[in-house]
């Protein structure tokens, strides 16, 4: 199992699409008109095999609109892969854990676990076919990677009140370990580690941070805050 993508929400896709596209060096791979069935407009932006998403509410009554209103702009979504998703379903199932939506295309399955059995973002299980692809971001996304700034994503950071018992949560759902002391703890993917911290911000649960690969290696250590999310360039 790995991490395949993120989103954040915002208010204003032009301007939070500028702000990370010029800061991060990205650019636009795909926009899926079938969002708007679900009242929302979004851009995808690779980075390296990963992908980094914003969505926007375009109309009231949306989950994101009220994920706006209850803690802001920043991390919403995250998108893992795995090789199998009848046996993830199977699994998360015999877990107790709900599945709220299947998202399915030629070539992809997802299942998005219900929010509250979770915790801190939506979390989807996904299955491409073939593992290289993602549908999700077009097919022609590998097209629009640019690696001038950052190359690769390698790991993403959930805040909350309680982080031991939020990555219990999370090596649940995606059927991992949880490795690390209660005041750090981390569960680790093929690809990328999750880790978990305490809430210091007032906004309790979500995802707060992603780790992205420098490319040039001098700029390693900056943090940068964009669209209420603070990307880290290792």
């Amino acid at each position: 199992m790995r991490l395949r993508q993120i989103a954040l929400v915002a208010r204003d896709l032009r301007a939070a699409e500028t702000e990370i596209c010029r800061a991060l060096g990205l650019e636009v791979c795909y926009r899926d008109p079938g969002l708007a069935t679900f009242g929302l407009r979004h851009g995808l932006y690779p980075i390296g095999d990963h992908i980094l998403e914003v969505v926007v509410p375009k109309q009231p009554g949306t989950t994101a609109e009220r994920f706006l209103d209850r803690r802001g702009e920043g991390g919403y979504m995250v998108l893992v892969q795995c090789d199998d998703v009848d046996a993830e379903r199977e699994r998360v199932d015999s877990a107790g854990l709900r599945i709220v939506y299947e998202a399915t295309e030629p070539g992809i399955h997802g299942l998005h676990l219900h929010p509250k059995d979770v915790g801190g973002a939506i979390l989807s299980i996904d299955q491409a076919d073939p593992p290289e692809s993602w549908v999700w971001a077009g097919h022609d996304w590998q097209y629009h990677r640019c690696e001038e700034v950052v190359h690769d994503l390698i790991g993403i950071e959930l805040q909350g009140n309680d982080p031991a018992a939020l990555a219990a949560r999370w090596a649940t759902a995606l059927g991992r370990p949880v490795s690390g002391p209660d005041a750090s703890p981390a569960i680790e993917l093929d690809d990328a580690v999750i880790r978990f911290v305490e809430a210091t911000d007032g906004r309790g649960e979500g995802l707060r941070s992603a780790d992205l690969v420098a490319t040039d290696r001098s700029r390693a250590g900056e943090t940068l805050e964009l669209c209420g999310f603070e990307f880290r360039l290792v």
